[in-house]
């Protein structure tokens, strides 16, 4: 059950709901501009999480690597390899007639004694040779506002590119390789920025010489041939590894340098050239290992590219994470708005796991949209709303506590706990049988008149308080009292066929009772005498009242004769009079024989009543 009132649990819901939204909207701006804050951490955190949820996937055959091993730089005699050894590998790759051939190897200082071979040896086939940039300082991937398409293309402060006598003839591309604060590549660059215009990267130069194609640039797109590649800001591409390190096809350069290469191994393949000894220090941390050779990289990077398998990191789907963080939240409280506050809570829950199970499966089919920035935005707001709600609530059971105990004190406990469960009850009249039982004092106003007004308040509580205990104790309900008298019914708040056997026996114990608390008062008082009466019969039993204040009360003949049986105890001298339609009702039980059972004529009745009359 609700506890707050509806209007103010409503307007409570309203603003953290707004507030949710204007939350959500901010970080989901930062978002589709591709601001850098402490989430990338955590959203890269998912990432590898997403990754051992998908585990390894089969490289598409395309791309191989020719691996400058140990075994390779044991047959060189070192590292770096001899210029000539590099010319004979390229030459022993040539035959075996490759798409392309990527060496992600700097040439950037002259050797006489091997560029030249080696420049012969590339024009042997489309080769792609690597250049590096230098910047001033670190430069992050995605991070900063977009003011215009290549905000995000990274600028490097200059490019040492590879020796002329070898880059004259060759393609070359940026192979540098940017990573998060853990160390690990999570974007490949398609471009760089020069003080000319823009340069491609390793990877997109080895594809486009795979392609023999130049590639061309859209709004966020990049195409080579009939592939059209969607890239994140920047022109940059999320890289999707498909395992561990060696699940790029590979053999060792050295088999090249011996001759017993097999050609199905080269033909027809983008062959990248590079170092993967692990000692050599070009390593880096992946998803899936901690050490990976970045010729690996590269090339997982070139396969994204050639296949068109890597993760999608739009500006689109950018824009559906900021409608995610705005909408979430405001879901989530409405949600949680519910009346029961832990089944709102349970909701709240769903919606957190369904957008996180939402992207692991977009993830396994390479669509990368943000765990991070949604929740980021319901968690709090969801947090805060619940804790605002609770304090409601508590603040509110308070308060109905109050009002309950303040209740209490002017309803019976049993039936203003019925009436606060049961808010319409006697909304509209009941006809129904119920027992009625009348009683008084005789000789009050002498003895007050003798004693005074607070001596007399005190003993009108006494008696109170007395009646009260003993029809409650009997499951009857106290409707008025009125001075030294009082009116109770038995059938309220809902009729039980025992109602008539309780009020009778509710009237003999309350005869005795006040007998008994009569005897202990002091002399001057004994000179009172109590008057009980008690019939059974049909009665309307309503609220009476105006709207704001209204009372329980039970109308009709039967109401009215009990009444008037006081008026026959006070002429029969008798301090307990019931009916014999309550005697009967009551199945007739074995009770003390009342002193008469006669046939009384009631002031305003036609026909006569039969009774019991007890004397005192």
């Amino acid at each position: 059950m609700r506890a707050g009132h509806p209007r103010t649990a409503a307007i409570l819901a309203a603003i953290f709901a707004l507030l949710g939204a204007l939350w959500g909207g901010f970080l989901g701006w930062r978002q589709v501009i591709g601001a850098a804050s402490l989430l990338d951490r955590i959203e890269y955190l998912t990432v590898d999480w997403r990754f051992a949820l998908r585990g390894p996937q089969p490289p598409p055959r395309g791309v191989v690597i020719a691996a400058i091993d140990e075994a390779t730089i044991q047959e060189a005699g070192g590292f770096p390899l001899p210029r000539s050894m590099v010319a004979r590998i390229v030459r022993e790759l040539a035959k075996h007639k490759p798409q392309s051939l990527a060496l992600d190897i700097l040439f950037i200082d002259p050797k006489p004694e091997g560029d030249a071979e080696l420049s012969d040896a590339l024009r042997s086939t489309r080769s792609v040779v690597a250049a590096v940039g230098v910047f001033d300082k670190e430069e992050a991937s995605i991070g900063r506002p977009a003011s215009e398409l290549l905000s995000f293309v990274p600028q490097p402060s200059r490019i040492v590119w590879p020796i002329g006598q070898i880059a004259d003839h060759v393609r070359a591309g940026l192979a540098n390789i940017s990573t998060d604060h853990a160390g690990v590549p999570r974007y490949i660059s398609a471009l760089y920025r020069t003080g000319n215009g823009v340069f491609p990267s390793f990877a997109l130069a080895a594809c486009s010489a795979a392609l023999n194609t130049d590639p061309a640039f859209g709004d966020g797109t990049l195409n080579l041939l009939s592939r059209t590649l969607r890239t994140d800001l920047g022109y940059h591409l999320p890289i999707s590894y498909y395992g561990p390190r060696g699940t790029i096809r590979q053999f060792s350069a050295a088999r090249a340098l011996r001759g017993d290469l097999d050609p199905e191994r080269v033909k027809g393949q983008l062959v990248v050239l590079g170092a993967t000894g692990l000692g050599l220090g070009d390593t880096f941390a992946t998803p899936f290992d901690r050490m990976t050779p970045g010729v690996e990289v590269l090339a997982t990077a070139i396969s994204n590219m050639l296949a068109a398998d890597g993760l999608q990191k739009t500006r689109f789907i950018r824009m559906l994470d900021a409608a995610a963080a705005i909408l979430l939240p405001v879901i989530t409280v409405v949600l949680m708005a519910m009346p029961r506050l832990l089944l709102g809570f349970a909701f709240a829950g769903l919606v957190l796991i369904g957008w996180s199970a939402l992207t692991v499966v977009s993830f396994a089919h390479g669509f990368w949209l943000s765990a991070t920035v949604p929740l980021a935005a319901l968690v709090p707001v969801a947090a805060s709303y619940g804790v605002a709600r609770m304090v409601m609530e508590r603040s509110a059971v308070r308060r109905l506590q109050g009002e309950r105990a303040a209740l209490a004190k002017f309803q019976s406990p049993a039936m203003a706990e019925y009436i606060l469960k049961h808010p319409r009850f006697l909304e509209k009249p009941v006809h129904q049988n119920v027992g009625v039982i009348f009683f008084d004092l005789s000789g009050f106003t002498e003895v007050t008149e003798t004693l005074g007004p607070h001596w007399a308040r005190d003993l009108l509580a006494d008696l109170h308080a007395i009646v009260e205990r003993d029809v409650v104790a009997h499951g009857g309900y106290v409707v008025s009292f009125m001075g030294d008298g009082a009116m109770t019914l038995f059938g309220l708040p809902e009729p039980s066929t025992a109602d008539a056997a309780q009020a009778l026996r509710a009237a003999i114990y309350l005869r005795e009772s006040l007998s008994s608390w009569l005897r202990a008062l002091p002399p001057v008082a004994q000179r009172l005498s109590v008057r009980v009466c008690a019939h059974y019969g049909e009665a309307v039993v309503s609220r009476l009242g105006p709207a704001h204040h209204q009372h329980i009360t039970a109308t009709g003949d039967t109401v009215n004769l009990t009444s008037r049986l006081l008026e026959v105890a006070k002429q029969e001298r008798a301090s307990l009079v019931i009916s014999e339609a309550l005697y009967a009702a009551a199945g007739a039980p074995n009770v003390p024989g009342a002193d008469t059972v006669q046939e009384v004529q009631i002031r305003g009745h036609r026909e006569p009543l039969r009774i019991r009359a007890w004397r005192s």
